[in-house]
């Protein structure tokens, strides 16, 4: 890789977080006034068409796959880790949300350990705790200010950290449009089934915001993938933090959320954990 790789695998890094922050705000909008569950049928039917329609020229072999089971568990924690989010969005705000969420990279290290057989060493184990007790400053278990809706991001980072693992089993058979393809075809399916259970008459003022976050969706999952492609990924993961510093604009500028200390201290105490694991990972790969 040149530096000039390098570069541009950063910069498609830092525009695929800020366009997966801009989706969030745009469904934290979305929520005050639709179930979750239409905004997250949304975004993946949105999704869904916009692969399709790129991929229509080779789309027998873009979905064909060796792994169904495994790529219809890697579907399943994306969903869940999408839809945990959003219904997050409509009691925690977008800045507390993002910084919980991003817990997952220490998540991945403790699941690749687990299930990878990867070595859990004592300095990866600090990283896992740091974490945690930064998630646990955030949502402040046993404080007047705590409420339940508060471990939806959490379970959030959970599902992400099961998706991220078993991407890297499919990752070595799989290629990523096939990967990408059923990962919008699961959450389509799953949502359209539920759809007339909870669907709301959209506003015709708000169908180009529904349909923007479909493409959003799209976009971003697709600068990450060419991100990864350009660059070595350990060069460019720890910008996947400035998620925290995107969702705090966000936040301010389209909501007037303001974070308190609290969440910014353990905003802060998350990312130098995750910095401190991708550290350690990257030195023991040299």
């Amino acid at each position: 890789m040149t530096q000039t790789d390098t570069r541009r695998g950063i910069l498609l890094m830092l525009a695929a977080i800020a366009t997966f922050t801009s989706m969030d705000a745009m469904a934290k909008h979305l929520v005050q006034s639709y179930p979750a569950l239409q905004v997250i049928w949304a975004r993946y039917a949105g999704q869904t068409v916009i692969v399709t329609l790129i991929f229509l020229p080779r789309l027998t072999e873009v979905l064909r796959t060796s792994r169904p089971g495994l790529q219809g568990l890697r579907s399943l924690f994306q969903f869940g880790a999408t839809a945990f989010f959003f219904l997050s969005l409509g009691h925690v705000g977008l800045a507390e949300a993002t910084a919980i969420a991003d817990i997952n990279p220490v998540l991945i290290t403790l699941g690749a350990a687990l299930f990878l057989n990867e070595k859990l060493g004592p300095r990866r184990l600090f990283g896992v705790g740091a974490a945690m007790i930064g998630a646990l400053i955030i949502i402040r278990p046993g404080a007047g200010v705590f409420q339940p809706a508060a471990l939806l991001p959490l379970a959030c980072a959970l599902c992400y950290a099961g998706f991220a693992i078993a991407t890297r089993w499919a990752g070595a058979t799989e290629r990523p449009s096939t990967s990408l393809m059923y990962s919008a075809l699961f959450g389509t399916v799953l949502t359209s089934l539920a759809l007339p259970t909870f669907f709301v008459q959209i506003a015709p003022g708000d169908l180009w915001k529904f349909a923007l976050i479909g493409a959003q969706g799209a976009l971003a999952q697709m600068f990450l993938i060419r991100a990864f492609t350009v660059a070595e990924a350990a060069a460019i993961a720890p910008f996947g933090y400035v998620g925290i510093i995107f969702a705090t604009g966000w936040g301010i500028l389209l909501f007037d959320e303001w974070p308190d200390v609290w969440t910014l201290v353990g905003a802060l105490v998350i990312a130098g954990a995750g910095l401190y694991v991708w550290h350690r990972e990257t030195r023991v790969a040299r």
